[in-house]
């Protein structure tokens, strides 16, 4: 029997001026990204304008992920940067060309329509 085999991602994402960070887990890391970048992420990454992907682990099992997303969350703010400078030194978005601007647009303009069609 074969078996089918997923990626689940924990990822920490940031504002421009790298002030707030959001540690989250998905098994779709390039559209959540996109949902982020779209202003459809979450309430907190949108309210603080939270876009740019500082830092990615990537995991075979769902439970692991969680595990570590709790983990990471729990951290003091120091040790997560220096958890994201070790891989990432200068705090730069790793996703800054997964889309252009007119593909987020796009994005944000099917899911407005989306949630307009369901109420």
């Amino acid at each position: 029997m074969p078996t089918l085999l997923h990626t689940y991602h924990v990822y920490i994402i940031s504002n421009k001026n790298r002030t707030t960070f959001y540690i989250g887990v998905t098994n779709d890391i390039r559209r959540r990204i996109l949902e982020h970048k779209a202003g459809f992420g979450s309430t907190f990454s949108s309210k603080y304008n939270l876009v740019d992907l500082l830092y990615v682990e990537e995991f075979d099992e769902i439970k692991n992920a969680i595990a570590r997303e709790k983990q990471l969350k729990n951290w003091h703010r120091d040790w997560k940067i220096n958890l994201v400078k070790n891989v990432n030194i200068n705090l730069e978005d790793i996703s800054g060309d997964w889309f252009t601007e007119e593909q987020i647009r796009n994005y944000r303009e099917s899911k407005r329509k989306e949630t307009a069609e369901r109420t």
